[in-house]
């Protein structure tokens, strides 16, 4: 079986190779391997648990990027009975960065609304690395307003870079799309949840991410700004990229502790990607567990207390008034 270990789990990379190795020879020798398999994996086990026990903000960012990550499609196929995608923003077109339709979740019928960034290099081409253009905003913006028509809830999955930084983009309004879709959202009538599942960065996060409750999955950050990004501008290189991470508290426990977010989503031991299906169907019971909670509320409630959660965020000081001369 092929994985792919991040610089931190070497160590994990050098045990499974042993491990793969004593397995060959117990096959081709038709040796009984089997107790000194058992005991490699239980050292492989408590290597990961010491690992993951003490990771940094970067680390964090690492595993969020982990190419075998289960992305936003995955979990709607394996979390979903029915899906049935829509397209187009009826403006200028179909962004594939950004995928959304009907979804039934164990009979209850909700709008499902992520960014999906592509499994391989040509998906990844076509999906444009997940970072939406105006019309995927758009797009989730018709999709929302359709969901609040027929009154179904809205699930929004977020995993982006960021929003497409392109001059067509900024040419057909990319700000103005976004802005659009905060300014919609805190007076959609219907439920809406909101999960980061892998990057949550900037604007291109923001433009789906205004809901009722904000989630993150524990290994995925959310920033106004990549740590790549804030080191370039900070030290005019990526080499500090590390020190920028935990300089801006990027990680799930931070983001929690600053009342930015409403819960963290626990992982499988090693991320999601090392027990997807492990990892959809607690997305899926915590998705059917908040929306009991957050469904039976009067729709002007909801948009009051929508709108109080994201006026209470932050710290601010009022310095004190001068008298005039």
């Amino acid at each position: 079986m092929s994985m792919t270990f991040m610089d931190f789990e070497k160590p994990l990379e050098a045990l499974y190779e042993q491990l793969e190795k004593l397995r060959e020879v117990g096959e081709k020798g038709e040796l009984d391997v089997s107790e000194m398999v058992q005991e490699l994996e239980g050292k492989i086990e408590a290597k990961r648990q010491e690992i993951y026990a003490n990771l940094t903000g970067w680390q964090k960012v690492q595993l969020s990027r982990h190419p075998e990550r289960p992305y936003t499609l995955f979990f709607v196929t394996t979390m979903c009975r029915k899906f049935i995608e829509l397209h187009g923003d009826r403006y200028a077109g179909d962004d594939h960065a950004i995928i959304g339709g009907l979804a039934d979740i164990d009979g209850q019928t909700v709008m499902i609304i992520g960014h999906q960034k592509g499994v391989n290099t040509k998906m990844r081409q076509y999906r444009n690395f997940g970072m939406a253009n105006p019309e995927g905003y758009r797009k989730a913006l018709r999709l929302m307003k359709m969901a609040e028509r027929f009154g179904f809830p809205v699930v929004t999955l977020i995993d982006t870079p960021g929003a497409f930084p392109g001059l067509e983009a900024e040419q057909r309004g990319q700000a103005e799309a976004i802005a659009r879709n905060l300014f919609e959202m805190a007076q959609l009538r219907v439920p809406i949840l909101c999960y980061i599942i892998g990057e949550g960065a900037s604007g291109g996060a923001l433009g789906i991410g205004l809901g009722d409750k904000v989630f993150m999955l524990e290994y995925t950050w959310y920033s106004v700004i990549s740590p790549e990004s804030c080191s370039s501008i900070l030290w005019h290189s990526w080499d500090f990229k590390e020190q920028a991470a935990e300089a801006l508290k990027l990680d799930a426990d931070n983001m929690l502790s600053f009342g930015l977010i409403d819960g963290i989503v626990q992982e499988p031991l090693g991320g999601g990607h090392n027990a997807p299906e492990q990892m959809a169907e607690v997305l899926k019971t915590h998705i059917k567990k908040e929306l009991a909670l957050v469904g039976p509320q009067d729709p002007d409630q909801r948009i009051i207390t929508r709108i109080d959660k994201y006026s209470k965020m932050g710290h601010y000081r009022r310095l004190p008034t001068t008298a005039a001369k």
